[in-house]
């Protein structure tokens, strides 16, 4: 439990720095973009192959991945539900909902959350391919043809080729599962590009905190309450269910589902929320809520599991 808490100090403290940097003005204006780019584009890639590259690959293709896809699911249906019996909100609005209720931060929050917490990066990887390759795409595709009235298949089909996140994921599992040897010369300065993901990720999350304003009237809190206790409080107690009684999952592999389905929700969301301009202010608010309330949650199921 000690470090555990350790774990999320650390967490904690660089997303304060980011905010201080920000606040203070010391790194000039547009400083959290540009940060946020370099780690999307460079470090987090380069951190994504190195870990994957030595990953028992079991574990991206196990009862972990089947028992987190499951907890998605039942989230999503629970707040399509709800949103059907007391929100009368849009198909767009809806959909956003539900993937804010669902759809976790497994980059910025995640991968430190692993690391530091739970020893490996290995256990976010598979979700993070899971959110990329399956369900960003479909979010993307139902947004599209709700808003425009069409559907391009084009971009849905090659965007997973576009994200470089996905095509180092993919390149280090494949190394990892057919054992293809990497030179040195080419891990090492990966290696040193991929430290620096970390840092950046949570620093640029502190940056982005400044000057948001949480649950204005008028702003859809009902959505943003519902879709912040389905993520932070019930998606982990679907998560437990599935994996201990279904998957039949148990020690480090029980703790390490449960935990990454207690993280927040992704940024990814707002960006969708953004780019379709729908939705936007519920799904901003249910990241920066689940981001506070996924704080006591992931304490609290690291004392019971850990």
């Amino acid at each position: 439990m000690g470090g555990v808490l350790v774990g999320f100090s650390i967490i904690g403290f660089v997303i304060l720095v980011g905010y201080v940097v920000e606040r203070t003005g010391v790194a000039g204006e547009d400083a959290g973009r540009v940060l946020n780019r370099i780690a999307f584009f460079v470090a987090t890639p380069a951190l994504l192959f190195t870990v994957l590259s030595h990953a028992d690959v079991r574990v991206l293709f196990s009862a972990f991945l089947a028992t987190v896809l499951c907890s998605v699911i039942v989230g999503m249906l629970l707040y399509l539900l709800l949103a059907r019996l007391f929100f009368r909100a849009p198909v767009p609005e809806s959909v956003l909902g539900a993937t804010s209720a669902t759809y976790v931060n497994a980059n910025n929050i995640g991968l430190p959350v692993a690391i530091y917490v739970l020893g490996s990066a290995q256990y976010v990887a598979p979700v993070l391919l899971l959110q990329l390759l399956v369900l960003a795409p479909i979010t993307l595709s139902i947004l599209d043809a709700s808003t425009r009235g069409r559907v391009s298949v084009r971009s849905i089909l090659t965007q997973p080729l576009r994200n470089p996140m996905i095509i180092a994921s993919v390149l280090g599992v494949l190394v990892a599962a057919f054992g293809i040897p990497v030179p040195d010369a080419v891990i090492a300065p990966l290696d040193i590009i991929g430290g620096a993901a970390i840092p950046l990720v949570l620093m640029s999350f502190g940056m982005s905190l400044r000057g948001q304003r949480l649950l204005q009237a008028g702003t859809g809190r009902k959505q943003v309450v519902a879709a912040s206790v389905i993520k932070v409080v019930l998606m982990p107690m679907i998560a437990y269910l599935f994996g201990r009684f279904v998957f039949s999952l148990d020690g480090a592999e029980l703790f390490a589902v449960v935990t990454v389905s207690a993280l927040p929700t992704a940024q990814n969301i707002f960006n969708f929320a953004s780019r379709y301009d729908r939705g936007v202010v519920v799904a901003r608010d249910t990241v920066l809520v689940t981001t506070i309330g996924a704080i006591p949650a992931l304490v609290i199921v690291a004392a019971l599991l850990a």
